[in-house]
């Protein structure tokens, strides 16, 4: 590391102490500037949003599940809040459609994303690479309160008059824009306003944890000496800067074709209800789907890639054994990041693009399969010859690996043109993406908070709850989605309000599948009841940590006080070995930290 970086980093420590003062409580806990309160703070307020994604979930489904009768459990309450959409109980297909379009916004850019990157890099990042914070700690509290902000602002869009979002989760033009044309402030407005701030959130984030991580690494932490954690935010960084401007761009001129008449997305002669829409044309809706999978494709490693480093540092550490193929990974993390700008049209094959076009990108999309193997069979082979402790983070970490094997598995029929014509907006898709991120990287995230709750509180989170959630989760997540594959390839379509009952083609098998699949839901809900109750009585009740390192890992988060004080460490660390040295022969131990002197 240069002179200017250490005395950067020096300064910063003395910079701490030496204005160190008790802050009240409004500066502490709600504008701070620590970077692990802010991680704490992403962790909470993301949790209650995935929760609230959930629920319309299970609102769609249970809808499904009895097309044309009240929804069971919700049905009063939600004629209660949102009245005619929900007359009697029974969504109308267009309080469907709103509930389908914020499904995915809370639960993709509300949910995973903060939690995957705002709380976990937060939180973990500034201590693994021995920094007292983040680079930037005021633009580390704005970009939390632009995300929360964001988050409030589309919620509240569920009252606003019209309801919310109705254009799915990917609001494609002209739809979103015709769909209340001639109410200005509507639903879909909100959306976009709140879609801004969330991007601004995670730009201001992703030039933070750039900076962070090349000039605050502590003396010694040189590039191959980093946890792989801090590799995938590093990664997942660059595609925040990279990929989100163009949305950014993208939903602005959204929002003046719905408030101005502009027509950055509207053609000419558009024609709506029998009436040709009053707007100067021109525009091309095409031009918002390449803007938006621009994003959509890095969007899906920003999901998954900090889910990976996450797995990765619970199975070196229970496996008692360095990670197999650390370098490979490295290098596999940076090619993912360099081929997912160049694989997003798989998602237009059916806009009507040439062979060779569409050949590209599914060479692209089969290119971009190698490096996330390499990932997947570097961390399969750690746990071969390993002394494994099977405890709730390690069942978490390993059971992201099958499933996230079998969400990029069931992706390859849809990077091929020929076999997507047919798949396409099908429940496949669904099935498919639901594996990635659902049992995928949200198994990972729990990995993850099973992990660190000890260092955060001080208090170990009850096992014995732990593994009942891991294994009604695992069951209840597999009979979810696995179904959803016989749907797709029985050809039904996604986004349908009545389950597909009335135009679908009366396929029995696949209809009668949304029954069981709603009532595996239901199993899932329940399967997090233990773990909502482990959360909060383990911060209060938990069993207290022997010391400050309960886990005998080797990187440097677990080298401070528990939990971490302002500044993190009370003297600046220093980096002596690799971040992996589980098991070394002739040693005293089964772990040497990375600031122990050889």
């Amino acid at each position: 590391m240069s002179t200017a970086t250490s005395t950067q980093h020096a300064s910063a420590h003395g910079h701490e102490a030496e204005h160190h003062h008790e802050p009240g409580f409004w500066q502490k806990y709600v504008f701070s500037t620590d970077h692990k309160v802010i991680g704490i703070q992403y962790g909470l307020t993301s949790l209650v949003f995935l929760l609230f994604g959930f629920l319309l979930m299970l609102c769609m489904r249970l809808q499904l599940a009895n097309p044309g009768k009240p929804v069971a459990i919700f049905g009063n309450l939600l004629e209660t809040i949102l009245g005619e959409g929900a007359k009697g109980g029974i969504m109308s297909a267009d309080l469907y459609n709103s509930f389908g379009a914020m499904h995915g916004t809370i639960m993709v850019f509300l949910g995973v994303v903060p939690l995957a990157f705002g709380a976990f890099g937060n939180y973990v990042t500034p201590l693994q690479i021995g920094a007292p914070d983040m680079a930037f700690p005021r633009l580390n509290m704005a970009s939390y309160h632009l995300f929360f902000w964001g988050g409030v602002l589309m919620l509240g869009s569920f009252f606003v008059p019209g309801g919310t979002a109705k254009s799915g989760w990917t609001s494609y033009s002209p739809l979103a824009t015709v769909a209340e044309f001639g109410r200005p402030f509507n639903g879909q407005t909100l959306w976009l306003i709140g879609m801004v701030l969330l991007i601004s959130s995670s730009l201001l984030g992703a030039v933070n944890f750039i900076t962070t991580i090349i000039q605050l690494r502590t003396k010694g932490m040189s590039w191959m000496r980093l946890p792989f954690f801090v590799w995938a935010q590093f990664v997942t960084g660059f595609l925040l800067l990279l990929a989100f401007p163009p949305l950014e761009a993208a939903g602005i001129l959204q929002l003046m074709d719905n408030l101005l008449h502009t027509s950055f997305f509207l053609p000419t002669g558009l024609v709506v209800g029998g009436e040709t829409l009053p707007v100067s044309g021109g525009g091309s809706p095409l031009l918002w789907q390449h803007l938006f999978w621009f994003l959509g494709h890095p969007e899906v490693y920003v999901l998954i890639l900090p889910a990976m480093g996450i797995v990765a540092e619970v199975i070196a550490n229970n496996t008692r054994k360095p990670l197999w193929g650390y370098k490979s990974m490295v290098y596999s993390v940076m090619s993912i990041g360099f081929l997912s700008f160049i694989v997003w049209a798989h998602h237009m094959y059916l806009t009507g693009m040439g062979t060779k076009v569409s050949t590209f990108f599914q060479t692209t999309t089969m290119m971009i399969s190698i490096p996330s193997v390499i990932i997947l069979t570097a961390l399969f082979i750690s746990l071969w010859g390993g002394s494994i402790r099977f405890n709730t983070p390690m069942l978490f970490a390993v059971s992201f690996l099958p499933m996230f094997g079998i969400g990029g598995l069931t992706g390859l029929p849809l990077g091929f043109n020929a076999s997507d014509i047919f798949l396409h907006d099908s429940y496949y898709v669904i099935g498919h993406f639901h594996y990635v991120v659902a049992p995928g990287t949200i198994f990972g995230l729990f990995a993850g908070i099973y992990y660190w709750f000890p260092k955060m509180t001080g208090r170990r989170m009850n096992e014995v709850l732990g593994q009942i959630h891991f294994w009604l989760s695992l069951v209840g997540m597999n009979l979810v989605f696995a179904p959803m594959f016989i749907q797709g390839i029985r050809g039904m379509s996604r986004r349908m309000a009545d389950g597909g009952t009335t135009y679908f083609g009366a396929d029995d098998i696949a209809i009668h599948l949304n029954k069981s699949i709603t009532h595996s839901a239901l199993l899932l809900a329940v399967a997090q009841i233990p773990f909502i109750i482990n959360l909060f009585l383990s911060i209060k009740s938990g069993r207290k940590v022997e010391g400050d390192n309960p886990w005998g890992a080797t990187t440097l988060d677990w080298a401070t006080p528990t939990p971490p004080p302002h500044g993190n460490f009370a003297t600046e660390p220093v980096v002596y070995r690799g971040p992996y040295e589980y098991s070394v022969p002739g040693a005293p131990a089964d772990f040497i930290p990375q600031d122990r002197k050889p």
